[in-house]
């Protein structure tokens, strides 16, 4: 491959790649823009990041409430970041269901502006590993 090549994405148009992550609980492969990031800044507190743009390690959530709530649960946000004892945890996915419970209970598809997920539908590509 020559540097500086357009690359090609799945639809088979030239362009730039774009960015995918998966949800740390039920394992949904989505553009990164689509989830909602949690991320372990450098001085260790966990955070919502609706920018997803801050500095420090990230995690991926969905935005669906059971994954949200399963996430508590199983500690999978802790694991992801691999922040077992990191403060802000609880307040980061308690952020996390305020910004996403508002459209789930609308029953909006996506936010305007931003191309986040919200009802994660039967359509999305879900991906298992392991």
């Amino acid at each position: 491959m020559v540097r500086g090549s357009s690359r090609t994405d799945r639809s088979g148009l030239t362009g730039r790649a774009v960015p995918r992550r998966s949800c740390v609980e039920c394992r949904v492969s989505a553009d990164k823009r689509a989830l909602h990031r949690l991320v372990r800044s450098p001085d260790g507190v966990v955070r919502y990041d609706p920018s997803g743009k801050a500095p420090g390690r990230g995690a991926y959530l969905c935005g669906d409430p059971v994954c949200t709530t399963r996430a508590a649960k199983r500690r999978s946000v802790q694991r992801a970041l691999k922040a077992a004892g990191a403060p802000g945890v609880d307040a980061a996915l308690n952020a996390l269901r305020d910004a996403a419970g508002a459209a789930y209970s609308a029953g909006e598809t996506t936010e305007e502006g931003s191309g986040r997920l919200r009802p994660r539908s039967s359509e999305q590509e879900e991906v298992r590993t392991g």
